[in-house]
């Protein structure tokens, strides 16, 4: 049953790449154009440190599938393309490798194709410390990402809906563990409010994956069949990652005043470079993806992820000269216009979003 399942995820997460969404939270964001404060593009450096990690670009491979035939051609691709270009690479959950070992070789193969890069391995926040410990051993992994995906397992016929003991387990997991721990959402976000709860659970390295990408509820309830048994008003439930971010930087945890220590993420709907910008000069450290290299990974294998990567980081350079920013972290001086959707809830989270609007101003 889980083997199906994970099939049934590639096939309907592809078909929702197809039909992206429409309006998204990105954009609700633009960046204010100043044309006198270029600088060279050899002046600019696109790499960026992430706990003890340094990665060559502001992006990463999120973690997406396993546990299949065609989850293994995947994940072969995404792993050549992340040894290639040095990018870091997340696994899918191998929660399902844990229970039926015969499933391994499916997350195996992202080592095997990538022995010296950063890789993470992924289970859901329900599993144990020792849990944990074995999906970092399977694949000799960097970190590890704990997925939450409550809502996910709402919708989901088979699902869990016990959830309380989920924060003392990361808990444990975070003290427990002797590589770092990233907390994700699976695509309906991060509010500051959990924010919080990780940071004082021990949690260093967090990731918002907002709405707008991969709809898990959706891949739910379309794997239900419909009729009486529908969830489809939880189609595109959740918070946009441009409105975790806003809600973050309401509280503190991204910013010019936020814990060093601590460190935000961003995912959910990102299918351009700009997408990667916006998010950056919102306070995201760097920037994952899981849906659009998907798409690239079953259409054009290693070679397309490869190409698609070396231009997203020439482009995301590139815009950075435009904006005169020499490293990641100082497209947060870049002025910022937020509107619709984004600006409401900036402005009922607390955050006054004419506040970005000047920023290069008060940088001077």
């Amino acid at each position: 049953m889980s083997a199906d399942r994970k099939e049934d995820h590639i096939r309907l997460a592809a078909g929702q790449q197809d039909r992206p969404a429409g309006h998204r939270g990105y954009d609700d964001v633009d960046i204010i154009h100043h044309a006198l404060a270029g600088i060279d593009r050899d002046k600019v450096d696109v790499s960026v440190t992430v706990g003890p990690w340094t990665f060559p670009a502001p992006f990463y491979i999120n973690g997406m599938t396993g546990g299949t035939d065609t989850a293994l051609t995947i994940n072969r691709a995404l792993a050549a393309a992340a040894a290639h270009t040095g990018i870091p690479m997340a696994s899918g959950s191998v929660g399902i490798a844990l229970d039926d070992p015969s499933a391994a070789g499916s997350f195996t193969i992202i080592r095997e194709e990538n022995p010296n890069g950063i890789v993470f391995a992924n289970i859901g926040a329900g599993r144990s410390l020792d849990d944990a410990k074995r999906a970092v051993d399977l694949l000799s992994a960097d970190g590890l990402q704990l997925h939450l995906n409550s809502v996910q397992e709402t919708v989901m016929p088979e699902g869990s809906r016990e959830f309380s003991s989920w924060l003392s387990l990361i808990e444990q997991i975070a003290s427990g563990l002797d590589v770092p721990v990233i907390v994700k959402e699976v695509g309906f976000g991060l509010s500051a409010v959990t924010l919080g709860q990780l940071k004082d659970a021990g949690v260093r390295i967090a990731d918002v994956a907002g709405s707008g990408g991969t709809d898990f509820a959706k891949i739910e309830n379309d794997r239900r069949g419909g009729g009486h048994d529908d969830y489809s008003y939880l189609n595109g439930y959740g918070s946009s990652a441009i409105q975790c971010l806003l809600d973050a930087l309401a509280e503190g945890y991204v910013g010019p005043t936020a814990d060093p220590n601590f460190t935000v993420l961003a995912s959910g709907g990102v299918r351009t470079p700009f997408d990667v910008v916006k998010s950056l000069a919102l306070g995201a450290r760097a920037v994952g993806m899981a849906g659009t290299f998907l798409k690239v990974a079953l259409d054009d294998g290693a070679d397309g992820l490869i190409e698609m990567i070396d231009a997203w980081t020439t482009r995301i350079g590139e815009m950075m000269a435009l904006m005169g920013a020499a490293t990641p972290g100082e497209l947060e001086r870049t002025d910022l216009l937020i509107r619709g959707e984004s600006g409401e809830f900036a402005r009922l989270r607390g955050l006054d979003p004419a506040t970005l609007a000047t920023r290069s101003r008060e940088a001077r």
